[in-house]
């Protein structure tokens, strides 16, 4: 598949045959937190990839400095108990604890920065120029975890496997690995998200942080990885989910990349699809305060696709009694985007959000 030329007829059929039969309104079961339950359950088991629990974190902190209001610092930590990964920890001045952010990064086919998409990278002047480059290219040349940080968030952003420290892959590389971890039992996707879990619980278990009020933000991939984090982890309060939520039929169409051997591994649980759509999966997350944005002109996610996602996720908030704490906007004039004002307003949101902690 090039993701140039129409479904050849066999693959036809098996999208036209997803019916999405766990979805909440469309399951057997009628009770929501059991819903939640069996849902969760079931994109953990397709995840393929273990849980990690019982893995000490081990944490060194180094390269500690002073910000604009912020102390930063790099922390190595095991999120697995195959590897030790690097991070960026943004902590404000002042006394704590304070409400964190889980910042997870985008894809962009952009490899040589991980976390240096979203914070400035005060420890290493060889990524510094590409870091800005990003940074102007896709978020009006603001570094988010250095938003945030200034705003009052502890931040944590690591490297996803393939970027930054933790590659740089080559493109076509992108298969081949997804590839070796399905061949080992494991999973690409599935790995990002039991990272990415992790991430969460290392973050609630930091003094500093008010564990009531940790929410997950992230543009593009990030943005799929946030949502995803909140449906599957209880440390994740909240999310904020910019340029990544469709319905998974309304994506699969001529020249989406979902349709191409490559990029579309990293958000790609194998046979979920049998089960539950994307939006269904995000649903999980209910009554969580969650915002999803959408760039009115972002091609590679269709508009019908949008507007499909957007409806389930507003039906299963209405369900739960809890439509206020959903924000869905669409951006008209915006295509695939993060700028400074899209970016104020999810910031005032999640200020609304974890300006008091959960009751």
């Amino acid at each position: 598949m090039t993701g140039t030329a129409d479904l050849p007829g066999f693959l036809t059929a098996l999208k036209d045959e997803l019916a999405f039969p766990l979805a909440w309104g469309t399951s057997p079961v009628r009770d929501f937190d059991q819903w939640r339950r069996t849902a969760r359950a079931v994109v953990e088991e397709h995840l393929i990839v273990g849980r990690q629990d019982g893995t000490p974190y081990d944490p060194e902190f180094t390269a500690r400095s002073d910000g604009d209001g912020y102390t930063r610092e790099l922390v190595t930590l095991s999120l697995t108990r195959h590897e030790r990964v690097r991070g960026a920890l943004l902590t404000p001045h002042g006394t704590g604890p304070f409400p964190a952010v889980l910042l997870l990064h985008d894809h962009g086919s952009r490899f040589d920065i991980g976390k240096e998409k979203s914070v400035r990278p005060w420890y290493d002047d060889a990524r510094l120029a590409s870091a800005e480059e990003w940074a102007g290219r896709y978020f009006g040349g603001r570094f988010t975890g250095d938003e945030l940080a200034r705003r009052g968030y502890v931040v944590f952003c690591a490297d996803a496997l393939g970027w930054g420290e933790r590659g740089p892959l080559a493109y076509e590389q992108q298969q081949a690995l997804a590839s070796n971890l399905y061949h080992l039992g494991s999973s690409l996707a599935g790995l990002h998200a039991r990272e990415d879990q992790r991430a969460a619980a290392f973050l609630a278990g930091l003094g500093r942080v008010d564990a009531r009020r940790i929410t997950a933000l992230g543009f593009s991939m990030g943005g799929y990885r946030a949502w995803q984090a909140a449906a599957l982890s209880d440390d994740v309060t909240a999310a904020a989910s910019v340029c990544w939520m469709t319905g998974l039929k309304e994506m699969m169409v001529p020249g989406n990349n979902t349709l191409r051997g490559q990029s579309a591994f990293h958000m790609l649980h194998p046979g979920l699809s049998r089960h539950l759509d994307i939006p269904d999966v995000a649903g999980i997350a209910a009554p969580k305060p969650m915002l999803f944005f959408h760039g009115g002109r972002d091609a590679l996610f269709p508009a019908d696709g949008v507007r499909a996602a957007y409806d389930k996720l507003r039906a299963v908030w209405r369900s739960c009694g809890a439509e206020e704490r959903l924000r869905l906007r669409t951006w008209p004039e915006r295509g695939h985007a993060f700028d400074a004002e899209m970016q104020d307003e999810a910031y005032a949101w999640l200020e609304s959000v974890t300006a008091a902690a959960p009751g």
